[in-house]
């Protein structure tokens, strides 16, 4: 059927609500509203959903979250852990409670429990409680530092991690195969929870989550001694971290927490900022102010759903609030976690800090300053889980510390997803700890930069939308793939590593030996002096993403070369549109 049949189907079909005829009918006269919503299904990819909230196929809304779930459910019931259950958490954003709800039922109406978070709570949180609980599965609805029009729908596996293969192609056919919206399961609330389907769950899971966090203290007597001096601004940004985040630190005795007023409640229209990414310098803006007035040490910002951290922090000899990347904070983070753990026990023979390929490469220097294995995976933090479930199951293999670039890391095995309540935690340890030896955080990045070298990175974006700019994206990806340039920018290129084809590839001699790692469109350029590029179409967004990193003899000598390069990257691709 054509767009127009669908959106007629949808109107004369009685499963579908009055509330949703509605507002079809409200778009009668428009065709090209009609066809955006209509002309294809919203896609369940290895992410799940995540989509603008509204009627129509190709939108979140009730209908699109019964399908995917029912899918999730014949995949879980076809292969007989129906009797485990499946955790369900939810953000701040329109619809979020509605649509956990409606998953919940589905999940109810096919025989399976779902244990329903009574009230928003962060993404780590729902890793953690799928482990907790002995769950199959966990759903997520969030869209993360989307803008506020959009939601999603994360599926996490039993080990507390996104799915990875082979669940996530095994459920992403079972939720193709849902074609007809009748067929969908549904069932009513108090049924579900008279039989026992439907439990909510809230504090115990909350107690254990923030008593598994407060395990991973490893300086006390730093945060004891300075609880007092240590000023920290905070702001969840209208999500889903504002409780957690002050609560753990207020229980290991940080006393002065000033959190940002105009951005503490929960908004799904988060009306300070045009979208809520702890990564933009918008996000900080009010945080920033206070930080200000109050003469703050840092400043922390959590997305809606808590799993990404933005840090900004002062510099003791000018007073001047400097930004932190994630490749910045999260090895900041590693290297405070690694060092102090060796200092106090030692690390085990086995140890290993985990990155994503477009992470920083200082990650690998400080793995090689400690003597332990720097293991690289594809972008997305369920492979640094999937990372963490091999050193499990083969009993070989100790993590230590995972990061990626956007701004997310993890340093323990509590969760298998990026904390940024954890993350929050360790960094004001940390600030404590640097600040009895007459250091800021500020003071401990430059000694990191001066131990390691003045690593920078930087990725930037080329958007394509619709169906000829994902045409566009395949020719560039495609022509990088068949002509591997000898330099780019100043840098010659020492090899190319080809993800999809699973080939690295040398440019002196043409020798060829595998990436070990799954197949994915993705080419990684190894140059010369530490620097690298790497390109790779985004997987929720129609843009060509282009990371790049440099290493360089100070701040400014580390910029220029950045900026030299992000010109010759972009001049690259930009030479094929």
């Amino acid at each position: 059927m054509g767009y127009r049949e669908v959106y007629q189907e949808w109107l004369d079909n009685a499963y579908f609500d009055e509330a949703t005829k509605a507002e079809l009918r409200g778009i009668a006269g428009d065709e090209k509203e009609m066809e955006e919503r209509f002309y294809t299904e919203l896609e369940f990819g290895t992410a799940g959903l995540r989509g603008v909230i509204g009627a129509g196929t190709n939108r979140m809304n009730i209908y699109t979250v019964r399908k995917a779930t029912q899918g999730l459910a014949n995949y879980i019931n076809g292969i007989g852990n129906q009797d485990k259950g499946v955790a369900i958490a939810y953000d701040s954003r329109r619809m979020s409670p509605e649509f956990a709800t409606e998953a919940a039922l589905c999940l109810n109406a096919n025989g399976i429990k779902a244990y329903v978070f009574e009230s928003l709570r962060p993404t780590p949180e729902l890793s953690y409680a799928v482990r907790k609980l002995g769950c199959t599965a966990g759903i997520n609805i969030t869209a993360s530092h989307n803008p506020p029009e959009y939601n999603g729908y994360k599926v996490y596996w039993e080990d507390g991690a996104q799915i990875t293969p082979p669940h996530d192609s095994g459920i992403m056919g079972e939720v193709k195969k849902v074609t007809d919206y009748n067929t969908v399961k549904t069932m009513d609330l108090e049924s579900a929870k008279a039989q026992g389907l439907y439990q909510v769950i809230g504090s115990e899971v909350d107690d254990a989550y923030i008593a598994e966090l407060k395990k991973l203290v490893l300086h006390q007597d730093a945060i004891d001694a300075m609880q007092d001096q240590i000023k920290i601004v905070y702001t969840p940004l209208h999500g889903t971290g504002n409780i957690p985040v002050r609560r753990v630190l207020k229980e290991l005795g940080f006393t002065h927490v000033h959190v940002v007023k105009e951005q503490e409640l929960p908004d799904g229209e988060f009306p300070t900022v045009s979208y809520p990414n702890p990564e933009a310098e918008e996000a900080f803006a009010l945080g920033l102010k206070l930080a200000k007035e109050i003469d703050a040490d840092l400043i922390l910002a959590t997305d809606p759903d808590a799993d990404r951290l933005g840090v900004y922090v002062k510099d003791g000899q000018t007073g001047e609030y400097h930004t932190l990347t994630g490749n910045m904070s999260g090895c900041l983070i590693g290297e405070y976690v690694i060092s102090q753990r060796k200092e106090q026990k030692g690390l085990p023979s086995d140890g290993a800090l985990v990155k994503s390929i477009v992470t920083t490469n200082m990650a690998d220097a400080i793995a090689r300053h400690y003597n332990i294995a720097l293991m690289e995976v594809l972008t997305g933090f369920k492979y640094i889980g999937q990372k963490i479930l091999q050193f499990e199951t083969e009993g070989k293999g100790t993590y230590l510390f995972g990061l990626e670039e956007s701004y997310g890391c993890l340093p323990g095995t509590y969760a298998r997803d990026k904390d940024a309540v954890v993350a929050s935690m360790v960094l004001c340890e940390a600030a404590a700890y640097y600040k009895s030896q007459g250091k800021t955080l500020w003071d401990a990045m430059i000694d990191m930069y001066e131990k390691y070298g003045y690593y920078k990175e930087d990725v930037k974006s080329i958007t394509l939308k619709g169906i000829e700019g994902l045409e566009k994206i395949q020719t560039i990806m495609e022509t990088l793939r068949k002509d591997l340039p000898k330099e780019i920018g100043a840098y010659p290129v020492v090899s190319m590593r080809d993800y999809k084809k699973d080939t690295v590839t040398a440019v002196a001699d043409g020798s060829v030996k595998p990436t070990g790692l799954p197949a994915s469109n993705v080419l990684y350029y190894d140059l010369t002096e530490d620097a690298w590029v790497c390109v790779r179409p985004s997987g929720t967004e129609p843009k060509v993403k282009l990371y790049y990193g440099v290493k360089g003899s100070s701040l400014e000598d580390s910029q220029q070369k950045s900026e030299a390069l992000g010109k010759a990257v972009l001049a690259m691709v930009e030479d094929m549109l």
